[in-house]
């Protein structure tokens, strides 16, 4: 075994983003939705709907996003008598807004529109993995007619990006791949007067739509998606609500977006170095080379480069795919990577 010591050109650090599905089995696009009354019939089901890509008793079944519905006032589900003032409507806002906005006392603001309710997506935390790709959200709300909604987020529109406590934030509009649509209608925009649809959080994998847009423009695009805001109600209606017409749209697309680090060391061997083997068996006795050979005419081969700190720790080991011979008329140069 023989040492070099690396120079400091000869490690490069790179970064690129990756793109890939958002869903399970590399799919961008989501068209079918399941719900599992294992977890609907449960108290957690008053809080969120977990969404499946196929029956929750299949085998290859995978959470993929969950829905909730929140209401500032707790209105829109049943009180929680153990808390006084709470109700699960009340504590998923709650929540939301910490996560997002950092501050337990600042509503979600939709323009100069702060609406009671609103409706949360949160993307399974696997299938986004680090980040989601603005411009990347299409989601498609239906009802039981032919007119839908569709809902993208603002990302390619604008010049200049904000931030809340949780990351960027961007404005979810009636458009297409992050492009607003134009004009009114029900599939190709409709004028708001409620703020934006919503907000796209892809640094927490996170959607929150706005409760008085969707009711206002849905019902007006004949989508008939009712945000029931009473006291003391069933907190599923509001869940199912929700849930009913991004199924029936059948059409949830989305992609994740990561930033892989690689470092790239390079290992430079020159002609005069590394042609000796190391191994002890070549030594014989007396100190002497055992093969005339290997006086003359040396040789190795390079199998394995490992890396060392100062106090000759081992790091890491990296391994050639085959024997790479070495002797006094051959240089070479290895370049591992590596990622994290």
């Amino acid at each position: 075994m023989s040492f070099k010591r690396l120079d400091t050109e000869d490690i490069s650090i790179s970064a690129e983003s990756v793109v890939a599905p958002a869903w399970s089995n590399q799919l961008t696009t989501l068209t079918a939705f399941y719900t599992s009354s294992n977890q609907t019939g449960t108290g957690a089901g008053n809080y969120y709907y977990e969404i499946y890509q196929t029956a929750s008793n299949d085998a290859a079944a995978s959470v993929q996003f969950s829905v909730a519905y929140g209401n500032y006032q707790g209105s829109g589900s049943t009180m929680i008598s153990s808390v006084v003032g709470s109700s699960p409507s009340s504590i998923n806002y709650g929540q939301y807004r910490t996560l997002i906005n950092g501050d337990e006392n600042t509503n979600f603001t939709f323009g100069t529109v702060t609406p009671k309710s609103i409706f949360i997506i949160s993307v399974n935390r696997s299938k986004y993995k680090e980040k989601l790709l603005p411009g990347s959200f299409n989601l498609t709300l239906s009802g039981s007619g032919t007119a839908c909604l569709k809902l993208t987020d603002n990302s390619k529109s604008i010049t200049a990006v904000s931030y809340v406590d949780a990351g960027r934030v961007y404005d979810i509009v009636s458009g297409s791949d992050g492009v607003a649509f134009t004009g009114n209608g029900t599939t190709t925009g409709f004028s708001i007067n409620s703020g934006s649809y919503g907000k796209f959080l892809p640094d927490v994998g996170t959607i929150i739509l706005n409760g008085d847009a969707l009711s206002g423009s849905v019902a007006a695009g004949g989508l008939a998606l009712t945000i029931n805001q009473n006291s003391n109600i069933s907190p599923t209606i509001n869940l199912t609500a929700i849930y009913n017409a991004i199924a029936t749209g059948a059409n949830f697309k989305l992609q994740s977006e990561e930033t892989i680090s690689s470092n790239y060391v390079f290992v430079r061997v020159r002609n005069s170095e590394f042609n000796y083997s190391t191994n002890p068996s070549n030594i014989s006795g007396s100190g002497e080379l055992r093969w005339d050979v290997m006086v003359n005419t040396p040789q190795a081969y390079i199998t394995t480069i490992g890396m060392y700190n100062d106090n000759n720790d081992l790091l890491g080991v990296a391994k050639l795919s085959k024997p790479l011979l070495k002797d006094f008329t051959k240089e070479a140069l290895v370049r591992i990577k590596l990622d994290y």
